[in-house]
């Protein structure tokens, strides 16, 4: 994710950051040029800037992603750029069209359930076994981290799994991927792995960035339950 951020997505970082301030727009371009642009990305100010950005340069969707997930991952407590890299790629690529229930992009099969996948699961081999793997801790992180009120609304009318069953499915399909042969040739066993073992914290973190940025209007019995519970679990209240 941050390979697609570009100059024009540094420039904007800068200009809200600088806020028409001619000097903190020179400290800032030095900064950057000086340690990367991942100090722009990790300002606590962005985030809030964006949300308040009202000009004609509209931020992309890789650049607002990638900020919001690191804001509420590093909320949670997971401070690592490549799960924020990862989990911001997840929900931009899972948001477009059906690829949230495929594979890969142009798989021919469509899976709407974690129970098809585990199934699909035990039964690949080679690189498909791989991809099968990661798809199902991808699909139970998309699902149970951007729509947990659907879910609880489904278990409520027809008695399907809770979050306890996505964040089990998920966590194991992601230490299997990362256990696979084709995990470490491709650059992700480490970050697989991490996924697996702060599945609930990424849930939590997705939760956060959902209730408040996607369907901030939403009120329910459920929600908040959750909400008190997560903060319960993680002993880290939302800033």
């Amino acid at each position: 994710m941050r390979t697609a951020l570009s100059a024009d997505d540094e420039r904007l970082a800068v200009q809200l950051l600088a806020g028409g301030r001619e000097s903190e727009r020179q400290r800032l371009e030095a900064r950057a040029a000086a340690e990367g642009p991942d100090v722009l990305w990790d300002d606590p100010r962005l985030m809030p800037a964006l949300l308040a950005h009202r000009g004609l340069t509209a931020p992309s969707p890789a650049l607002f992603l990638y900020v919001t997930v690191r804001h509420h991952l590093r909320e949670v407590g997971v401070d690592d750029r490549l799960i924020a890299d990862y989990c911001a790629s997840l929900v931009l690529a899972f948001g477009h069209k059906d690829r949230a229930y495929r594979i890969a992009l142009h798989d021919e099969n469509r899976y709407a359930y974690l129970v098809d996948l585990v199934a699909e699961a035990g039964r690949a081999e080679g690189e498909r076994q791989f991809r099968v793997r990661a798809h199902l801790g991808n699909f139970a992180l998309w699902l149970a981290g951007i729509f947990p009120d659907y879910i609880a609304a489904r278990r409520a009318r027809k008695g399907g799994p809770d979050l306890p069953y996505y964040e089990e499915v998920g966590s194991t399909g992601f230490r299997m991927a990362s256990g696979h042969a084709l995990a470490e040739r491709y650059g992700l066993d480490g970050v697989l792995r991490q996924a697996g073992e702060r599945f609930g914290a990424l849930r939590v973190a997705l939760n956060r960035l959902s209730d408040r940025l996607l369907f901030p209007r939403h009120d329910s019995p459920d929600r908040l339950m959750r909400q008190v519970a997560d903060l319960m679990k993680l002993g880290r209240p939302p800033h």
